[in-house]
């Protein structure tokens, strides 16, 4: 029987009792899982302190333990560091700058339904990684956004540049058009390729979907995350002065057509906000996420920082009871 620390404004948090080496804790996260399995479901996000935890390997020995079955990181938005064996950076973004609620990969039809975080270098001030019940903001949202969300679904546009955000030969990992094109067919996505090159895709997701193995409904999207209303005012202003209203590298809206408002991402970041928990990263800290009941987010922070991440048990959205089935959002 493990015990758990649960604090307000904090995630459920377990320490490890002392081990002589890593193998020794592998081989104590392998006798608990059951425990930890209840405990994830029950909280969404597990915090683990204790372990030996020093290096990427390390982090994919525990990972290996945890979340065993990897999942391709597909569509990729965000700029990583690739350690090897399966093991990346969180997103490479300035430090100074905060990173929204989102569950990962919720745009992808096959998405990782458990995160691994590790903390290798602590960061001098701030840098947690915060997390928030996505059952807690479904509840939390207004009714009539909420239903909107379900009846709907939600959309994703993306522009892939050179300039900003990332380029399709990055995002697709392809240096063919042709494989883009393959995969976007797959994969219920519409593709334009524009006179100077630029790629142009559009896509229509569930924002709600249930847990495949509670089947709790859950908000479940980039609505508010990838939405120009999320953006600083500033920088929305000169995006769109640059790119035009339909050339931003992201934008959102509602499956029914119809655009996100200001006021609608001012409510979504709401409840994102209370429903968020946080822990201080300590070196050797390991968190663990389900996917599906949790978006995760960053903090700003000071001085260097390494948390390592590591995504597996992979999900078919077909699985989840996807409130709208997933397509594409423009006829092709």
């Amino acid at each position: 029987m493990v015990t758990w620390e649960l604090n307000p404004g904090r995630p459920a948090l377990l320490r490890v009792p002392a081990v002589a080496d890593l193998a020794e804790g592998c081989a104590w996260l392998r006798e608990h899982e059951a425990e930890l399995t209840a405990a994830l479901h029950e909280h969404g996000t597990i915090f683990l302190r204790g372990l030996p935890v020093a290096a990427t390997e390390d982090v994919a020995a525990v990972r290996d333990v945890l979340i065993p079955e990897p999942t391709p990181y597909r569509e990729k938005a965000t700029p990583r560091s690739d350690f090897g064996n399966g093991v990346f950076s969180s997103t490479d973004l300035a430090a100074a700058l905060p990173i929204r609620m989102h569950n990962e990969n919720s745009y992808t039809l096959t998405f990782p339904g458990r995160l691994l975080f590790a903390c290798l270098v602590a960061p001098e001030e701030g840098g947690a990684t915060p997390t928030a019940d996505v059952r807690k903001v479904l509840a939390g949202l207004p009714p009539h956004l909420a239903e909107r969300g379900r009846s709907s679904g939600w959309t994703l546009g993306r522009s892939y540049s050179e300039y900003v955000s990332l380029p399709w030969r990055t995002a697709f990992g392809t240096e063919e058009p042709a494989e883009v094109e393959r995969y976007c067919r797959e994969n219920g996505i519409t593709w334009e390729w524009l006179e100077d090159g630029t790629l142009r895709t559009d896509q229509l997701r569930p924002a709600t979907i249930r847990h495949p193995h509670t089947g709790e409904e859950v908000w479940f999207n980039h609505l508010a995350f990838w939405n120009e209303w999320s953006l600083d005012p500033d920088i929305r202003e000169a995006m769109v002065e640059e790119f035009g209203p339909d050339g931003l590298p992201f934008n959102t809206g509602f499956g029914d057509g119809e655009p996100v408002t200001r006021e609608d991402v001012e409510a979504l970041n709401a409840a994102y906000e209370a429903a968020t928990v946080r822990e201080t990263w300590r070196v050797g800290d390991v968190m663990l996420v389900d996917n599906v009941l949790c978006a995760h987010g960053r903090d700003p922070y000071r001085g260097d920082r390494k948390i390592a991440v590591a995504m597996g048990r992979p999900v078919d959205v077909l699985d989840c009871e996807p409130s709208v089935l997933p397509t594409t959002a423009v006829a092709a």
